[in-house]
This record gives structure tokens, sequence and C-alpha cells, in this order.
């Protein structure tokens, strides 16, 4: 058996050392179009901060050591031009030469990757991406060549790494992003906190703005303003490389990936396609979905090996799971937010909580705010996002492996996680997520968004502020009564008789427990402010100013 691969990196050296683990007879030919055919690209944005101080730490393998240790036929800057899917060739390019042949193939598996996107503007050609260790290079010849300021066009992932690094090696550094928040995996209230800390480590951060033109040392927004860039970095997000897919006739998906079935076969049986070109199925509708993460395309370029060794195997739905360091705090998310569950129009709830990291009373702990979404039919959890400084990459792991393994949110209560003061608490955050969906579902308790609480009252509905004074004079929703939780008993005859009632303490445990107190003791129905004060704040911070 001969088998071509085309790309390296995660997907493509992934299925090739997978296959040759099942078939050592088998001739396996790696086609890289660029120097490295195995390296960390996750890395980059940490070589150019400095956390990373030794450039071959990038470089996880040569074509000589896969071919010493795998007997692989790595061959790099060598480009797949076209492929021949009848006589079962592809045209090969040598890029140093300029020579032209054909490679024969019994099965070939597609990992071209994706291609950063670069808008057409005035300037656009002085800009950097960071896509791999050439881009890396060309940035870090910058740096040593003096620049000393720097715009980040983009807010996602690689943006934020990107903006972080460069301010860690001194630039002045502005982020730009068209959208009224970092992170769009996150929701705006989710993200509040992570803009904070970009500006409090002096990354300049502007929202609703775009670039315009990139001029010989700044740049200009679309609102007109210049800003100095002696270094402008492009992180605005990846397209599909499925030009060769494409050209050979093979099935575009509706996401503009390579489209594939649960094998990673394409529209051809003989032709695979894995990493960031190939759709994959999205785990809440099954719909195919453009998911680039480097996870995916290890597992997926495994799996490839095995079916083309004729082994059963079947890629699962994803759910996207994504973490990411921001200075102190790190960010993490999995499955559908709350804006994406909107605009599909599909029902939802979701769970407000800033519990600690680990137990309160042992030195170091520090809080996490924990978002989690369900269906309030079915109680399947649908998403999950967290930020903190400790503790949040492994609440989202936890979540995401609940998500995988069919489990509802109020089953999140009864998981029996690792506990010990310096790593938890008796209450793990995820059970305590769980132990308040769990009273949602059973009507134990009620809530209102913080999105939602500008509507509620307006029609009528009064709000009591249940935190101490002191909390209350630091800060307050307008139009709020502030009665202590600990003296309502004593001052319920204030609760006012007739509107509807809702509660609010500073992050919502109080507010439940008052919730519960006055429902039996004025018999009315009360509803808690979910997340308390602490949401509500950060979503008001996240609202576009007019």
């Amino acid at each position: 058996m001969k088998v071509v691969i085309v790309g390296g990196v995660a997907g493509g050296m992934s299925a090739a050392t997978r296959m040759r683990r099942i078939d050592e007879r088998a001739e396996i030919v790696v086609l890289e179009r660029g120097a490295h055919v195995s390296y960390a690209n996750c890395g980059l944005p940490y070589y150019l901060g400095g956390a990373i101080d030794d450039r071959d730490a990038l470089l996880l393998q040569t074509p000589e050591a896969l071919r010493a240790r795998f007997g692989l036929d790595v061959r790099v800057r060598t480009e797949a031009v076209a492929v021949d899917r009848a006589a079962r060739t592809v045209r090969v390019r040598d890029l140093d030469s300029g020579r032209e042949y054909e490679e024969s193939y019994d099965s070939l598996v597609l990992s071209p990757g994706a291609r950063p996107f670069v808008p057409e503007l005035p300037g656009a050609e002085r800009a950097r991406t960071l896509r791999d260790v050439s881009d890396v290079d060309r940035i870090a010849a910058d740096l040593d060549g003096g620049a000393r300021s720097a715009v980040v066009v983009g807010g996602g992932f690689i943006g934020v790494e990107a903006a972080e690094n460069l301010r860690e090696r001194g630039l002045t550094v502005t982020l730009v992003e068209l959208a009224d928040q970092v992170l769009p995996p996150l929701d705006p209230e989710m993200a509040t906190p992570v803009a904070a800390e970009l500006r409090d480590h002096g990354v300049r951060v502007e929202l609703g703005t775009s670039l315009a033109a990139v001029g010989e040392h700044d740049v200009t927004l679309s609102d007109g303003r210049t800003l100095p860039a002696d270094l402008v970095l492009l992180a605005i997000g990846v397209r599909p490389d499925v030009q060769l897919a494409r050209d050979a006739g093979l099935l575009i998906g509706p996401r503009g990936g390579i489209a594939v079935d649960e094998r990673q076969r394409t529209s051809d049986p003989d032709v695979y396609a894995v990493g960031d070109a190939a759709e994959k199925p999205d785990a809440l509708t099954g719909e195919p979905a453009l998911i680039p993460l480097a996870n995916l395309a290890n597992r997926h370029g495994r799996l490839v090996a095995d079916a083309i060794a004729g082994r059963p195997v079947r890629a699962r739905e994803s759910t996207g799971t994504a973490v990411v360091k921001v200075f102190g705090l790190t960010a993490a998310a999995t499955g559908w937010n709350e804006k994406r569950l909107r605009a599909a129009g599909r029902a939802h709830q979701a769970v407000h909580l800033h519990p600690g990291s680990h137990a309160g009373y042992y030195p170091g702990a520090s809080p996490i705010a924990l978002k989690v979404l369900y269906d309030p039919a079915d109680l399947r959890i649908l998403g999950a996002q967290a930020v903190g400084a400790d503790g949040v990459d492994k609440r989202i792991d936890v979540i995401a492996t609940a998500m995988a393994g069919g489990l509802t949110a109020p089953d999140l209560a009864d998981l029996e996680l690792a506990y010990a003061p310096p790593y938890g608490s008796a209450k793990d955050p995820v059970n305590m997520a769980g132990l308040i969906a769990e009273n949602r579902s059973t009507g134990t308790g009620t809530a209102v968004q913080w999105h939602d609480l500008d509507e509620a009252l307006a029609g009528g509905a009064a709000l009591i502020d249940v935190r101490t004074a002191a909390e209350h004079s630091r800060g307050t929703i307008p139009g709020a009564v502030n009665i202590p939780v600990d003296e309502l008993r004593d001052r319920i005859d204030e609760i006012p008789a007739g509107p509807p009632l809702i509660v609010h303490c500073q992050v919502g445990l109080r507010g439940h427990t008052a919730a519960r107190l006055l429902t039996q003791l004025t018999g009315r129905p009360v509803t808690n402010l979910d997340g308390g004060y602490a949401t509500w704040s950060a979503g008001q911070a996240a609202r576009p100013t007019p």
C-alpha cells in the first residue's frame, strides 16, 4: 500500500506515524510545502514573548528523524499542485528547483490546513500573520530590528495571545477588534474581565472598530484615528485551504471546508481529509462546522490511518473546547455560548456562579467566573465558559467530559471530583453549577439573567439588594432597596406588597437563600438575579457605549 499525505504538522504527521505503527510495509510519502514538517504552532506567540527562548524547541521533528524512526519519506518545500483522481496521482512541485513530477497513491490524505485571512486594504502587504515558523521568524526579525509599537488586529485567541506576548516583550501594544468584546467564544459578561486584564497590563483595547489602512509606521482605523505601529499583526481568523480539493472535484461542505464522513473520507473514497481544512460535526446539532484546533487534527490524523487500514472507526462530534492564557487570567470555553443559542432560537437556561478556585480558608484562593448553559427541557449541557486566575482549565475539561458522556446539568452535582484544600472545595465549582441547575429544574429556585433585568424592572418588579450596607455603598443596581439577608425576617414589613420580587447579592448564593426565605414568609414567588451583582456589573461593562 502507498499512502501520500499532503501537509504535515498535527494532522498529516499524526496520520503518517500512526500508519507506520499499523503497517510496517506501507510506503508513506509526506509532501509539505513549508520548510518545517512538524512544529509547535500553538507555541509561536510564546516564542515572541520570550517564555520560550529556544527557537529549536518549536521544531518537534525533522525529515531526517522521521525517516530514521518511522521510515517516512518526508519532503519539505514540496507542494502538491493537482490531483488526478482517475489516475490516482498527485502532481508535485519542488519549490526550490521548480521541477514537477507525478506521485502515485493508493490512499491520499489531505491535510493542507488553513490560511490566515488578509483583507484587501491599502498597505496590507506590510502586515504580518502568525501561522507557522516562517511567520514567527519574520516577526522576530522586526522585533530585533527595533520595532517598539505594535497593533494586533483581531481579538480572538491568537490575537489575545499575540498582544500579551508582544507586551511582555516590551512593546506598546494596541488590540483592535471589530466586535464589542474580545474572545468571541465567550459571552460578553464573561469577556469583560479578559479585556480588563489586558488593559491592566498596558494593552490598549479598541473595540467596535476595524483596520482601514496600514501606513509605513502607523495604521488608520475605520473611525479615522491613527495609531503608531512599527509592527502590524493580523489575527482576524483563518480560512480552510481547500483549493487543491476543489480543483480535484471533491465536495466542499456548507461551511467552506472539505466535506468528510465519519471516517474522514471525502466524496472520493480513496481520498481523506483532516485538520483545519476539513469540516467536523458539531456536538450540539451534528451539522458541519469549522473548528481549527490542534487536538482535533491530531485525533483525526490517527483516525484516518486506522480507516485506511480497514479498522472500524468513527469521528466523534466536537464541542470546540479551547483555553487561552491572558497575563494572570485563564479563559476557557466548550460547546455553544449564549449568543449563538439565542441567534439559533435554541431554548436554554444559564447558570452563573463565582466560586473560589479552592477552599477559601487555604491561602491563595481566587474567584472563578463560571457559566453553564443547558436545555431546560431535557437538561442537556449545551456549553460552558470560565474565567479566572486558577483552576479554570480543569473545570471546563470536566464539563466537556460530562458533555461527551451525555450527563445532564444536574448530574454535575454528583460528580465525585478530587478534593483537598489546596486544589478545590468539598463542593467543587462544577458541583455547585449542578446544584443550581437541579434547583432550577425542580422549582426550588428561579432566576432572572442580567440582560433581562431591565425589562423585568420596567414591568414593575421590585429589586431587593440583600448584601451588607457596606457592599451596597460600593456599587448598586439602580432602584434596588438594601435589606441585608440576615435582617430580612425582622424587616419583612419593608418588602413591597404588590409587585413581583427580585433579589440579588454579590454572586448569587445569598440571593438564593433570600429568595427561599421570602418565598416562604410572603407566600409569593421570588426570583434571584443569576450570578448576582458581579455578573450584572460585568454585563453592564460589556454593553457598547452609545
